[in-house]
């Protein structure tokens, strides 16, 4: 399944308590598209959809549609912080190739 590293999982908590909208997890999906096949897709989700993977990770429930779990298994959510921003990273060990700007894989 997925793992979290601690700085995403605090992310993730301020934006579910900041949400405007109630939210009680993250989705997280893959969709055909980018340069390598395949890319990411994330975001706050009231609660599950039928089918879905649900598991908690240190407090968040994270929602995982049957389609993208094969894509997923294993893979870590990082949110890195670099001096010219931030932004999530997925280190996904089903990846057998990645594009150069990291934000799809095949």
């Amino acid at each position: 399944m997925i793992n979290l590293t601690d700085s995403t999982v605090k992310a993730v908590k301020a934006a579910i308590s900041a949400a405007p909208q109630p939210a009680s997890g993250l989705r997280v999906s893959v969709e055909a598209g980018g340069c390598a096949g395949f890319k990411y897709m994330m975001g706050l989700a009231a609660e599950h959809n039928p089918g879905d993977t649900v598991v908690e990770r240190s407090g968040v429930k994270i929602f995982v549609d049957s389609e993208s779990q094969e894509h997923l298994n294993g893979t870590t959510i990082d949110l890195v912080l670099t001096p010219d921003g931030s932004g999530f990273t997925f280190d996904n060990p089903n990846a057998k190739s990645r594009c150069s700007c990291g934000s799809s894989f095949g």
